[in-house]
């Protein structure tokens, strides 16, 4: 009775279109912190498409086994639901979390309808504790209204901190419409001393034949580098026609990466999850 009173409360303090639409919180058990000193630490980024039940299942053993992007210590992921009825209700970052004993923050951006569900949001999870979280809702909307958001959060490796950010852009706007939304990401990084490590990860959306040589040199231009070329990190049917496309990115400022690849036995969404071993620079 006293949990029936206590979710009534809460959808009586919050209607639909104001629940909190950012959340943090950790697995029920943290898993020891990696020593990063002397080491390179595993980060990756995956557009996971809302997967649920046993797709996410499958996903979970993937980020504890696989000998690619297994023992991540920092995950951003992107298309991630929290309680929609498409993906059973399913709290996605937390049963994450739960399962890989991390910490983790979620964010969403704004439902287009007041009466609409929540919009997929992006998450970070990682063996070290997060701080000065934030959610950056990105400019410019997409069809029917419709917002895309980043995530950005602090971690403490040794005595230095790394700013780490979630990004998933808007598919159907003008390049130079996401570049702007890029910007929104790189003004918060602003906010952080310029010799702070930093990671800027996600569905960046790049399909377009001018947005891959545009996104670089935004990036580059701002001081941040990439490991990664013009690699296919998404893989659609299209008509039976397979569509390969450059859409997911890992931008570095002040690390140096030491290996890295894109994971494409992986095809549980739409996306391949790209890994990263990084060391400071």
């Amino acid at each position: 009775m006293a949990k029936v009173f206590l979710v009534l409360f809460f959808f009586l303090l919050y209607p639909l279109n104001e629940v909190p639409l950012l959340e943090e919180g950790k697995g029920a058990t943290v898993r020891k912190q990696a020593p990063p000193s002397g080491g390179d630490i595993k980060v990756i980024t995956y557009n996971i498409r809302w997967r649920s039940g046993n797709e996410l299942k499958k996903i979970i053993k993937f980020f504890k086994d696989d000998p690619e992007i297994g023992g991540a210590a920092i995950m951003c992921l992107q298309e991630v639901d929290r309680r929609k009825k498409r993906s059973g209700q399913t709290n996605t970052a937390k049963l994450i979390a739960d399962e890989l004993g991390m910490h983790y923050a979620w964010a969403a951006p704004p439902a287009p309808k007041p009466t609409d569900e929540e919009e997929t949001g992006v998450a970070i999870l990682s063996v070290y504790p997060l701080s000065d979280v934030r959610r950056i809702v990105l400019p410019h909307e997409g069809p029917g209204h419709r917002r895309r958001v980043a995530l950005g959060a602090t971690v403490q490796l040794d005595d230095r901190k790394w700013r780490i950010y979630s990004a998933h852009s808007e598919t159907r706007i003008a390049v130079d419409k996401k570049l702007e939304q890029f910007k929104a990401v790189l003004d918060d990084l602003a906010r952080y001393p310029t010799d702070m490590p930093a990671i800027v990860m996600g569905d960046l959306n790049t399909w377009e034949p001018s947005a891959d040589g545009k996104t670089s040199k935004f990036f580059t231009g701002a001081g941040l580098k990439t490991p990664f070329g013009p690699e296919a990190t998404f893989r659609r049917r299209v008509l039976l026609v397979p569509i390969e496309l450059k859409l997911d990115w890992v931008w570095l400022r002040g690390l140096e990466a030491t290996n890295f690849g894109i994971d494409r036995k992986i095809e549980i969404s739409d996306h391949w999850p790209l890994w990263t071993n990084l060391k400071f620079r």
